[in-house]
């Protein structure tokens, strides 16, 4: 590994002496080339050079143990040499999630949707619940929501929710809430007190961009038509909503949110492309790593990834182990405790398998 290091220390050498170079300057697209390789290796390098100062550092006061002959001086070395060699392992450890490989997708928006599962209307309340936390998150994190197409029903349960999440690093955070959410509770409608367990199904898709995806036109249906739902008359005096149908895999997005019916035909293609992006995703993973399938990893929902119960304030990760209370505040969009958990552990794991 450190001689890996080292190659990377070397390149990152000539990449700033050649960004030093007056005829890269004048030639822009070099320029960004350069610019972004040399960012994406700054951190390793940085982490690598700290660690062999830390071993310099090491073989320095070994070098003076054996010369100093005042007793207290000596085991002021000492104290240091012990914390010098307990930094070693920290700072290793640092070096290879830095060299783990990073998720192509982690820059990209989001489009996520939410669908109400077990539970008759109390799984329609619940996904309602975790719509309401996630776009919260994302006020946090000052990030911008769209809705895309919303199934609500009249006493604010929701069958399905589709929504984009814009901004910097939306990707790489909420690619941990995907899978199965069980809520443990009691309803509302419930009159002998008795707790009830319903499930919602959280889908996130990183927005795949027009050159990500090659969509054939002539393999589209798209089907105009009237707005339903909330809204009153002024919704559904014109056709805006937009039903666009891929007819090679059968995927059928709606987009009904806009006014405006280019506005909800460029919505709900974003939809299909991120769809048809992570199909491909898939078969590529299935492909390379048909051994191991992680719900972290693939997003696959046949598992539970976490439970939210209400009469013991509890959230529980399944994935992590982590358990949290207040959960009036997790539902508040405060999450980063449980997600980072999660991102920890899938760490961990690619740590133990990687050859590092």
């Amino acid at each position: 590994m450190l001689d890996r290091l080292a190659q990377i220390e070397q390149r990152y050498i000539r990449i700033e002496e050649e960004l030093a170079n007056p005829e890269t300057l004048s030639d822009v697209k070099r320029l960004q080339e350069l610019g972004q390789e040399r960012s994406d290796i700054e951190t390793i390098v940085m982490l690598y050079r700290k660690y062999r100062d830390t071993e310099k550092q090491i073989a320095d006061a070994e070098e003076m143990l054996k010369t100093e002959t005042d007793d207290e001086m000596r085991e002021m070395i000492k104290d240091e040499l012990v914390t010098l060699k307990q930094s070693l392992e920290p700072q290793m450890t640092e070096m290879k999630i830095a060299l783990l490989p990073t998720d192509p997708n982690d820059s990209k928006n989001v489009i996520m949707e939410i669908r109400a599962g077990t539970g008759g209307d109390e799984a329609g309340l619940f996904a309602a619940d975790l719509y309401r936390m996630y776009t919260r998150y994302a006020q946090i994190k000052r990030w911008q929501v769209e809705i895309v197409d919303n199934n609500e029903s009249s006493i604010g349960s929701i069958k399905e929710v589709v929504f984009e999440i814009k901004g910097k690093g939306a990707f790489s955070r909420l690619k941990y809430e995907r899978g199965v959410h069980r809520v443990q509770r009691v309803p509302v409608t419930e009159t002998s007190g008795r707790i009830h367990t319903s499930t919602a199904t959280v889908a996130v898709l990183p927005e795949a961009e027009e050159v990500d995806v090659d969509i054939d036109p002539n393999d589209l249906r798209i089907d105009i038509f009237h707005s339903g739902g909330a809204g009153g008359q002024n919704v559904n005096k014109v056709a805006t909503a937009v039903r666009i149908t891929h007819n090679p895999t059968g995927l059928v997005v709606v987009c009904q949110d806009e006014r405006s019916q280019l506005k909800n035909k460029q919505k709900a293609m974003a939809v299909l492309r991120s769809r048809l992006y992570e199909m491909e995703q898939a078969k590529k993973e299935n492909a390379e790593a048909a051994e191991r399938r992680s719900q972290v990893g693939t997003g696959e929902r046949a598992e539970k990834i976490r439970t939210y119960n209400y009469p013991q304030d509890r959230v529980t990760d399944h994935r992590s182990g982590i358990t949290l209370h207040n959960l009036p505040k997790i539902m508040e969009g405060y999450i980063d405790e449980l997600i980072d958990s999660v991102a920890a552990s899938e760490q961990a794991r690619m740590l133990e398998e990687s050859s590092l």
